[in-house]
C-alpha cells in the first residue's frame, strides 16, 4: 500500500514518528499496546512487495538473517489468524511462519529464495494500519554484511524468569526440567487440526501436576504457555533450575521409516537412523527459520571440558533412559520397534545435565494421535514416565554414595 499525497505522507511520517518514539521508551511504557489482528483479504505478498494490514498500528521491527534467507518482523503484538489465506504472487516468498515469539512479542518470518534486503518499509496509519515492506535482490555478500549485523539489545534473548535458587547438590527434591517442545511460532507438527506444541504442553502440565503430588520432585517448565523458546534458552532455564534431569517432549512427523510408539533419544553426534537424524535436523531448523542462531551453541564452555563432563554423565543418561524405557513398558505402553534411539539434538547438549529427548509417539501415525489425546493414555503414560525417574533418581543416588570418598 504506497502513500501519495501530502496529507498521506504527513500522517506516515507522524505515524513514523510515533513508532520510534516507542522504542524509545522502556519496556513498561510498550505495555500499552493492544492486540492487533491481520486482515488477511487486505494484506498480500506480490513479488518483493509486501503489505500487512492490522486493525491497529503496533511498535515493530524489520531485520534480515542469512543462512536460509529470511526476513524476521517482530509486533507487540499480532494475532495471525487467516495467515494462510493471505494472497501471495511471484516466488520470491517461498514460505511464511508466524505466531508468539516471546511473552508480548509475536513474530513473522518470509523465507526467501534468494537474498533480498529491505528496500523500503513504512507503516501507513488511519483506519487499521498497513505495513508495507519492498524488498530488492541483494548479492550474497551485500546480504551476509546486512545478516551479521548485531542485534540492538533489545532484540536480544529475554532474561529468565526468576527462578529460586537451586538446592546444593544432593540435597532437597529432585530438580526436573520439563520441555514442552515447539510452541509460538513453531508448532510442530501438525495433523488433524491437533499441533505437537498444544499437545505436549497439555501432556507436561499433566506430568508436572503428578510429579509435584508425588513429592520427590521439584518441578520447572521451559513455557507454561504457547510461547516460542529457543533452545538455547531451553537449556540456559534448565541450568538457571540446577536442574537435576532434563526431559525434552515430542510428538513429531516423520515422511520415511517406521514412527509408531513412544522413542527415548539420547544424544550422540551420529544418529542411530536416518529417521533420527531427519527429526534432529528439523528441530535445529525449526530454530533457525524463528531467527535464532545454534552454530555457537555447543561452545558454553571450552571443548575439552564439555567432552569430559560429558564422559561423566554419558552413563546416568544410558541408565536414564533405560529406567524410562522399562517403566514405559511396564504400563503396557506402545514403544517404538527400536525404543531407544540416538540423534544430535541441540535441546540434549548440556554436558553436564542428564538429558534425554521422549517421542510420545508421532503425529504421522493415526493411532499415535488417538493414544495422545486420550486422557487416560496420557495419564498412564505420565505415570511410567514419573516411575521411571524415580526409580532412575534412587539408583542414581546409591551409585554417588558408592563414588563418595
Amino acid at each position: 500500500m504506497c502513500a501519495s499525497g501530502g496529507s498521506i505522507w504527513a500522517k506516515m511520517k507522524a505515524a513514523l514518528l510515533v513508532l520510534w518514539a516507542l522504542w524509545a521508551l522502556p519496556a513498561a511504557g510498550q505495555e500499552l499496546s493492544g492486540l492487533a489482528r491481520l486482515d488477511a483479504a487486505a494484506s498480500e505478498i506480490d513479488g518483493g512487495e509486501v503489505t500487512l494490514a492490522l486493525s491497529q498500528p503496533v511498535p515493530w521491527r524489520v531485520r534480515v538473517l542469512d543462512d536460509p534467507a529470511r526476513v524476521v518482523l517482530d509486533f507487540r503484538e499480532v494475532d495471525w489468524a487467516g495467515l494462510a489465506a493471505m494472497p501471495r504472487d511471484g516466488d520470491a516468498v517461498i514460505d511464511l511462519r508466524a505466531g508468539v515469539f516471546r511473552p508480548g512479542w509475536s513474530r513473522l518470518v518470509l523465507l526467501l529464495a534468494e537474498p533480498m534486503l529491505v528496500d523500503q518499509a513504512e507503516m501507513v496509519t488511519g483506519e487499521g494500519a498497513a505495513l508495507h515492506l519492498s524488498l530488492r535482490a541483494a548479492d550474497a555478500a551485500e546480504f551476509a554484511a546486512k545478516a551479521a549485523l548485531p542485534e540492538p539489545p533489545e532484540w536480544s534473548t529475554p532474561k529468565l524468569a526468576e527462578l529460586a535458587a537451586p538446592a546444593p547438590k544432593g540435597q532437597g527434591p529432585l530438580v526436573v526440567v520439563l520441555d514442552p517442545g515447539h510452541g509460538g511460532l513453531d508448532p510442530g507438527a501438525e495433523r488433524d487440526g491437533q499441533t505437537e506444541a498444544a499437545l505436549m504442553l497439555t501432556f507436561a502440565r499433566e506430568l508436572k501436576e503428578l510429579l509435584v503430588r508425588d513429592g520427590s520432585f521439584a518441578v520447572v517448565m521451559t513455557r507454561e504457555d504457547d510461547t516460542f523458546v529457543p533452545l538455547e534458552t531451553r537449556i540456559s532455564i534448565a541450568r538457571a533450575a540446577g536442574a537435576g534431569v532434563f526431559v525434552s517432549l515430542h510428538a513429531d512427523a516423520i515422511a520415511e521409516g517406521e514412527a509408531v510408539g513412544a522413542t527415548v533419544y539420547t544424544l550422540a553426534e551420529d544418529a542411530t537412523d536416518e529417521a533420527a537424524a531427519a527429526l534432529a535436523e528439523r528441530h535445529d531448523r525449526d530454530d533457525l527459520l524463528a531467527g535464532v542462531d545454534l552454530t555457537e551453541q555447543d561452545d558454553l564452555v571450552a571443548t575439552v571440558l564439555m567432552d569430559m563432563a560429558r564422559t561423566e554423565t554419558a552413563p546416568r543418561i544410558d541408565r536414564l533412559a533405560a529406567a524410562l524405557e522399562t517403566e514405559i513398558k511396564a504400563q503396557g505402553l506402545k514403544m517404538h520397534r527400536h525404543p531407544r534411539q540416538q540423534a544430535g539434538f541441540s535441546v540434549l547438549k548440556s554436558p553436564d545435565i542428564p538429558s534425554v529427548l521422549v517421542e510420545l509417539g508421532f503425529l504421522s501415525s493415526s493411532r499415535d494421535l488417538g493414544r495422545l489425546m486420550d486422557v487416560e493414555w496420557r495419564a498412564r503414560m505420565a505415570g511410567a514416565l514419573r516411575d521411571g525417574l524415580k526409580s532412575w533418581a534412587a539408583e542414581d543416588a546409591a551409585l554417588d554414595q558408592l563414588r563418595a570418598p
